[in-house]
């Protein structure tokens, strides 16, 4: 069983985490709303596939592979 103590102990380290995962999807969401144009898929596939893959992956998939170069 868990301690308390012992999940104390790793909070230093997870919020940060957290805190850059909601900051990097925030940021995500706003540049899929705000423009018209991706290199591939379109608006919804990447607000789903955002969403499904909050924890960095689908933002992270959206700048490399989505989003269209001004």
């Amino acid at each position: 069983m868990t301690n308390i103590g012992d999940i104390m102990e790793f909070l230093p380290f997870v919020i940060p985490l957290i805190v850059a995962e909601f900051a990097l999807l925030g940021y995500t969401l706003y540049h899929i709303l705000t423009h018209k144009t991706y290199k591939r898929g379109s608006r919804a596939l990447w607000l789903v596939i955002t969403i499904v893959f909050m924890n960095f992956i689908g933002p992270i998939l959206y700048f490399l592979l989505g989003k269209e170069d001004a």
